[in-house]
Order: structure tokens, then sequence, then C-alpha cells
């Protein structure tokens, strides 16, 4: 009866158009109600507990630090140095597109920020040599979601605070499988670029191509100074997005000297925003999964999934399946906070590897923000190439499907995930 309570009062409200840090809060409440011990106090305990959290402190640092990238030119100039390396390559700015992707992803870990930079810069270029949009749109789209996945990662911040596993070690495991995506968006991109008739971009001198470096240099040692100083113990995830911040303003101010000191306001104004609204989803969930700990679901959960409980393998499936239908309704962020306190114990209790755990879960996750109805990184691509959603749907479905290949030979080897941590550490 309790799991009723629970999926009843989450789903209902959801369906009554709540917004999700509301939905959350009155969730926990439903569940007070139903266990006999409505306190308000307590509510209010754990509103303030969930947002006063020193890693969610890299939350507000990561977002400011994406801001100044895409307003200081940072974003830019990784797109540009990709042009001149791949640019003359038939379908050239498909692989600008992937290559940048990865790039931007090791630099602001926020989907919808480098997807919203990438589409405003490719997709009229795209569109001017031939590109067919759709399928552009589609793999800016796919593209955008790799940087939940390589680090830096807000989405692994949260994980990693919701259910006490080693953000560390998330950020660490990431990079592989981030690395995988971009290969098979290479892999099924190539496979298209054949039946395209395009415009390649003209080629590049190695002057020309040197000269970008130059240009990008900046922006490329910043993944080194976070990847190499949380490897090297200098400091934790919350100090390497505070060392970004002071980095990407540094570098916007006073070496690409785009971003001017009037401009900051607006900026932190914009970081602002975006920080707030993560936050109260973060205080909001801790209403809900402190009740649902109080009430021992991830118990029952258990003994419903009892018959897979014997073989990880099989149970990992299973969770993955149901991840994915669960992202066809909700964000990643409401998904991790509401799903990952009910199924990370019984993950554990299977003898699954938190951290392997951990990247899965965002992983799939992330499939959420690019397939219907919510989608809310494809919906950034058809804003701004001015395409139906059901246009950038056709254009996508082929990158989708080379993911969730991924996905199935993550789950039959998890070492791909698991083997990393060990060697970067």
């Amino acid at each position: 009866m309790t799991l009723v309570v629970f999926l009843g009062s989450l789903l209902g409200l959801m369906l009554l158009g709540m917004p999700i840090a509301f939905v959350l809060v009155l969730t926990g409440v439903a569940l007070m109600f139903h266990l006999d011990f409505f306190d308000a106090q307590l509510v209010a305990q754990n509103l303030l507990s969930g947002a006063d959290s020193f890693p969610l402190m890299a939350v507000p640092f990561f977002i400011l630090a994406g801001e100044l990238m895409n307003a200081g030119g940072i974003s830019r100039r990784i797109i540009d140095l990709a042009v001149t390396l791949v640019g003359h390559i038939k379908g050239g700015l498909g692989y600008v597109t992937i290559a940048a992707s990865v790039l931007l992803a090791s630099l602001s870990g926020s989907a919808i920020a480098d997807t919203a930079a990438l589409a405003t810069l490719l997709i009229p270029m795209m569109r001017d040599h031939g590109y067919s949009v759709p399928r552009s749109a589609g793999l800016i789209a796919a593209g955008g979601i790799i940087a939940p996945i390589i680090p830096p990662s807000m989405p692994f911040i949260i994980f990693g605070v919701t259910t006490n596993t080693s953000i560390t070690n998330l950020f660490l495991a990431g990079i592989v499988p981030g690395l995988l995506m971009g290969l098979a968006l290479i892999f099924v991109w190539t496979r298209l670029a054949k039946k395209m008739d395009v415009t390649p971009q003209p080629k590049c001198s190695w002057k020309e191509r040197g000269q970008a470096v130059v240009k990008g240099i900046w922006a490329l040692i910043l993944p080194v100074i976070i990847l190499g100083g949380l490897r090297g113990g200098f400091f934790t995830p919350t100090e390497a997005a505070v060392v970004a911040a002071a980095y990407s303003m540094f570098v916007a101010i006073f070496i690409y000297r785009e971003v001017k000191f009037t401009q900051l306001v607006k900026l932190l104004v914009d970081a602002a925003r975006t920080t707030s609204t993560v936050m109260f989803l973060c205080a909001g969930a801790l209403v809900s999964s402190y009740m649902v700990t109080l009430a021992d679901l991830p118990q029952q959960v258990t003994e419903f999934l009892g018959p897979l409980m014997h073989d990880p393998r099989l149970l990992m499936a299973a969770i993955m399946l149901l991840l994915l239908a669960v992202g066809t309704v909700m964000d990643l962020t409401p998904t991790i906070l509401v799903m990952a306190p009910v199924l990370m114990p019984i993950a554990v209790k299977a003898g699954i590897d938190p951290t392997y755990f951990g990247v899965m879960f965002v992983l799939v996750g992330t499939l959420g923000l690019i397939h219907p109805p919510v989608c809310t990184v494809l919906n950034v691509v058809c804003g701004i190439s001015k395409i139906s959603l059901e246009s950038a749907t056709k254009g996508i479905w082929p990158f989708l499907l080379a993911y969730l290949v991924l996905i199935a030979l993550f789950v039959a080897f998890p070492g791909i995930i698991t083997a990393p941590v060990t060697w970067f550490r």
C-alpha cells in the first residue's frame, strides 16, 4: 500500500502539471500522512538539509562556468578548432559536431548549455552547406547529451550527493563511456555521410590549424586542470567547480576579452536563476527520499524484483528498461532525485558496483533528454533550428539506436566502466 501511495502521489501530481520540486515535497507529505506522523517542522528541516550540502556547492560554480564559456567565446573557439581539423572531410561538419561535443563536455558538464552553443553556431553552417537540418539537429542533440557523462558532470554531482556515492569515482568512470558515445556517433555519421550530397568546407592549411590550436589552447587546458587536480588530490569536485568558474572568468575577461565587467551581473543572475531551480529540486527531493527510506520502499521494491536479485546483469537490464520508461515522462535531474534513493540500495544488495550503477543510471537517464515527449535537449535544438519536434525526432533515431546498443554492451560487460576507475586512481 505504501508503494501505491508513493507512486499515486508522484504520478498524479505530475499529471496535474505541478512543478517537480513541489511534487517531491507533497509526495513526502503524502507518505507522512499515510504513516500517520505528519510533522511540518520535519518537512522544513529536510528542505533546508537538502540544499545545505557542501558537494552541491559545485552546481552553481559549474553553471557559472558554462555561462562564461558561452559568453566569453570559449565554446566558439573549440568549434573553430574542430572545423580546421576535420571540416574538409565529406560530412565534415558532422565530425566537427561530434568532436566539439566531446571537447565541450569536458568543460561545462551541462547538456543544455553545450547543445545551445553547438546548435547556434553549427545549424546555420550545416544548412548553408546542404546538410539535412533534421539530421543535423538530431546529431547535435545526440552529441549534447555526452556532457552529463564526461567530467565535470552536474548529474554525477547530484547523483553522488543523493546516494552518498564518491563523486570523484563517478567522474573518472564517466570518461571511457563518454568517449565511446562519441565513437558511436562517428560510426553512425560515417554511414549516413556516404549518402549525402553536401559541400565540404575548404581544407585548412597547417598554419591555420596551428593558429586555431593557439586560440583554443586556453579552453583545452581547463579539462586538464580539473582531471589532473582531481586525480592528484589537489582539490575535491566542489573545489574543481570553483577553479573552473574562476578560470573561465579569467580567460573570458582578460585573455579573449569578450566579456566586460558590466556583463558579469547578467551572467551571475542567469547562473543564479538556473542554480535556484536545481537547488530547490534537491531540497524537495530530500523530503521525499527521507520518507522513502523511513517507509522502507527499497525493501518492498526488492521483494518485487526478487527473482532477478540472483543475476546482477539481468537485474541491471530490468532497471535500465525501467529508467528508459521513466525518462519518457521525467527530466534527468528529477529522475535522479526520485529514483536513485529507491534503486541504489537494491543494486548494492545485488552486488552491483555503486560507481558502475551511477554511471549507467545517468547514461540511461540522459536518453530521456533526446526522445519525446520530455526531450529537453531536443526541444532546444528545435527552437534554434526552427524545425518541428516531429522532424527532429526522425533525424535523431539512428543516433538514439546507437546509444541503446552501447548501453546493452555496458550491461553485458560492466568492466568497461569499472576498470578505468582503478587505472586513473
